[in-house]
């Protein structure tokens, strides 16, 4: 067993129950390491070891000794197979700990309670308070692994509950420490330890970029962890992590059929260790997997595996909520309604065991189905009674949810509407201002400037930039300051200097703002981009990804780019339509 006391990350690590009624009589004289060389080796959950486990734990309160006796109590925890005793032992380590004064042992004793709540509860709001205390207690501790183990369990809480860029920050902080020393010249189990926590923490930043649409960073994380994870039985959870991340990156590719694959390889090891969470979400996508690919029969049996967990577990990720308003679809399509009802009774419980948790997510989720809506439609179903009543609850649900998103797409056109025509307003005085202004202008201020640089550097710096603007050099995909710094013949700190006090702004907002003023005119003035693509238009202003470009342009105008195109286009067919009439 690899350092026992050290495996945080191996969730498995803590478990326990006891029956002690005919216990072998065990000699207390035995040393603690000659005590536990008798059940160290036991496989988890094994209550073989039980009665040695007592033994050490007997002697080490015969003799007071705080250590030991909290390394009796996570034995417990690690041999017993009932959670419920799981949580009592964590509890006595928790009060034995803070009895020691001891940082270190409170702080592991809040950890160890916490991942007990996580990974055999599933309930991330107690999971999270013992996170937190466990991290209170370890700010002057300076065992870093624990630190940077606590730090984990709390991004996958966050995680969990919606805030991925608060967990990617955590995640790369672990990965940070972790990373180089799991080449270190140390024990080897202390490099196995850290490379546990390492590809643990690089499968929780995967997650969070898939959660977020970033699919390139997710798809090079995923090639990093299945080209550099060791090809041992000890990691094949963490290759099934992967895999399954893999799945999912090819599902979001419209590769259904390697998705499957990747799924089904994947699904093996996740099932040996009962982490229904994953699981689930693989039955999940290869439902949509077999549904895009137009294979229904196949489809709909995963679905239900779905639900199944759900209600033996209590427990699903917010992300395959959908697989009920799937479920409810189908079974009104081939009008079976008591199959209906029941996953409208199902999606109800699901939305109210996600809101007991998900306050943050549950107001972001796109529901087909509100709750209020859902309540009402199960009566409805089960005062059925004729043709006429189906029809009537089909007509009254189709106009409800025609009127809804009508309100929703007025609404949502209005606000488009006007941010159009502000931006249109900043464009016309944009292009008045960039009349009246001249070189002389820009230079002018030179003598109030607060740099302490030389006025005939700066001069030539502004001159250089303002060349720079006229010639678009801000087009050049991967422009970097270092780079303007070199072909304008100074260095980065004058140029930077420079920029910030005679610009206003930062050197990467100075060239996104270029790039983002020159595309909003070209699409403003020159018909023929407003036919470009998303992409085309990146490209052509020096953005390396659709993302970006999109996020830039909401960023600086206030309106997304194909929100713009689309107006603009309508608005110069109105003006055709008008000159030709």
């Amino acid at each position: 067993m690899k350092i026992l006391e050290n495996i945080l990350f191996y969730l498995f690590l803590l478990v326990g129950n006891i029956l002690f009624a005919q216990n072998p009589k065990i000699p207390v004289k035995n040393t603690f390491k000659e005590l536990r060389s008798h059940y160290e080796n036991m496989e988890e959950n094994n209550q073989r070891a039980l009665p040695f486990v007592n033994a050490y734990l007997e002697k080490a309160k015969k003799e007071n000794n705080y250590d030991k006796i909290i390394q009796g109590y996570r034995d417990f925890i690690f041999f017993s197979p009932k959670r419920e005793d799981k949580l009592v032992y964590a509890d006595s380590c928790i009060s034995y700990a803070l009895n020691s004064k001891n940082n270190e042992l409170i702080s592991k004793a809040y950890l160890g309670k916490g991942i007990l709540y996580y990974f055999f509860y599933k309930k991330y709001q107690p999971a999270l308070d013992n996170y937190l205390k466990a991290y209170q207690y370890s700010e002057n501790i300076e065992d870093k692994y624990l630190k940077n183990s606590i730090i984990y369990h709390i991004g996958v809480v966050k995680s969990y509950l919606g805030y991925y860029d608060e967990a990617l920050m955590l995640f790369n902080e672990c990965i940070t420490y972790f990373e180089p020393l799991t080449i270190a010249d140390i024990h080897p189990n202390l490099v196995f330890n850290n490379q546990k926590g390492y590809f643990n923490s690089l499968h929780q930043k995967i997650i969070c970029y898939q959660q977020l649409g970033n699919h390139v960073k997710s798809d090079s994380l995923i090639q990093i962890g299945l080209s550099t994870l060791p090809h041992s039985q000890e990691f094949a959870l963490e290759k099934s992590y992967f895999l399954k991340s893999k799945a999912v990156s090819n599902y979001y590719k419209n590769d259904f059929n390697l998705a499957i694959i990747y799924f089904n390889n994947a699904l093996p090891e996740l099932k040996k260790i009962n982490d229904f969470t994953w699981f689930s979400v693989s039955y999940f996508y290869l439902g949509k997997c077999y549904l895009k690919t137009h294979r229904k029969n196949l489809a709909i049996p995963y679905f239900m595996k779905v639900d199944s967990i759900f209600q033996k577990n209590k427990f699903i990720l917010p992300q395959i909520r959908e697989n009920y308003e799937i479920l409810i679809h189908h079974f009104h399509s081939v009008e079976n309604h008591e199959q209906e009802l029941h996953y409208t009774r199902q999606l109800l419980k699901v939305d109210s065991v996600l809101n007991k948790d998900f306050k943050y997510l549950s107001s972001k989720m796109h529901k087909e189905y509100s709750t209020k809506a859902l309540l009402k439609k199960q009566e409805q179903l089960e005062n059925r009674n004729s043709i006429g009543f189906n029809l009537l609850i089909a007509a009254s649900v189709l106009t409800f949810v025609l009127l809804i998103n009508l309100i929703y797409r007025s609404k949502k056109e209005k606000e488009i509407q006007q941010k159009y025509i502000e931006l249109e307003k900043r464009i016309i005085k944009q292009n008045n201002q960039r009349m009246n202004t001249n070189v002389s202008m820009i230079i002018n201020p030179i003598q109030k400037g607060k740099t302490e640089k030389p006025a005939y550097l700066i001069e030539e710096i502004l001159q250089k930039l303002e060349k720079f603007e006229q010639n678009k050099g801000f087009r050049k995909k991967g422009l970097t300051q270092s780079q303007l710094a070199k072909k304008f013949e100074t260095n980065t700190t004058y140029l930077s200097q420079v920029i910030n006090e005679y610009k206003m702004k930062n050197f990467n907002t100075y060239l996104n703002n270029l790039r983002m003023n020159y595309i909003t005119h070209e699409l403003y003035h020159n018909p023929k981009y407003l036919e470009y693509t998303i992409e085309a238009l990146a490209e052509d202003c020096g953005i390396s990804s659709r993302q970006n470009f999109s996020d830039l342009f909401n960023e600086v105008n206030g309106i997304r780019p194909a929100d713009f195109i689309r107006k603009r286009r309508e608005l110069r067919q109105k003006e055709s339509s008008i000159s030709l009439n």
